[in-house]
């Protein structure tokens, strides 16, 4: 082992400029107006939550529906059981 320790220096070395991307200065926008400024390999990203409105750290019950995905699963119900129904009566016709 060295005597420094059992940690071994190694000499620096460049990373390849074309390989990786750019880390620069992002912005990350939330639904409700919060604006986080930090780094990122991504100039700006668009957040459907974030930790100023998120319930668990408000501490408000709230409900939380982005895109509308309950409405969305609604309608898919709706339209399985109308298809059952449309089964359901021609099966009954068949016979």
């Amino acid at each position: 082992m060295p005597s420094g320790g059992p940690f071994v220096s190694y000499a620096p070395f460049d990373m390849k400029t074309e390989l990786h991307p750019k880390y620069e200065a992002a912005e990350f926008r939330c639904a409700c107006g919060n604006v986080v400024l930090t780094r990122s390999t991504r100039k700006s990203v668009l957040l459907g939550i974030c930790n100023v409105c998120h319930p668990f750290y408000t501490g408000q019950q709230k409900f939380v529906d982005t895109a509308g995905r309950v409405d969305k699963f609604q309608q898919r119900a709706a339209k399985t059981q109308a298809a059952q129904a449309a089964a359901a009566e021609t099966k009954k016709k068949k016979k």
